[in-house]
């Protein structure tokens, strides 16, 4: 939730910044970092406790895998069919990778 609501802010910045092209431009790197993350999440924690340790493996395995693919699916889909602003593109994307690196570091459990 908090990378969405980063991300989103963001291309709402680049939106009144840049205009609608700047704005559509954050706006998919921003569903570029949070979907990808949220299928990932879904698949790989989707077993649970000890006795299915096997099925979390592979949910692990099966969610990195579909990461990557729908990742790269998206970033073909913004090339392809939008007039892309690469700087705001890029710039959501990588804050919205920075947000989910860093989102241990502000919620870790004492």
């Amino acid at each position: 939730m908090l990378q969405a609501a980063v991300t989103g802010l963001a291309s709402v910045v680049f939106f009144v910044m840049q205009g609608e092209n700047g704005g559509m431009s954050a706006l998919a790197g921003a569903v570029i970092a949070v979907v990808p993350n949220f299928v990932f999440a879904t698949l790989a924690f989707s077993h649970s406790g000890a006795s299915a340790a096997a099925k979390v493996l592979k949910g692990f395995y099966w969610g990195e895998a579909v990461k990557l693919l729908l990742t790269i699916a998206l970033f073909s889909m913004a090339f392809i069919l939008l007039k892309t602003a690469f700087m705001p593109l890029f710039v959501c994307y990588l804050l919205g990778l920075i947000v989910h690196w860093t989102a241990p570091l502000y919620f870790k459990q004492s």
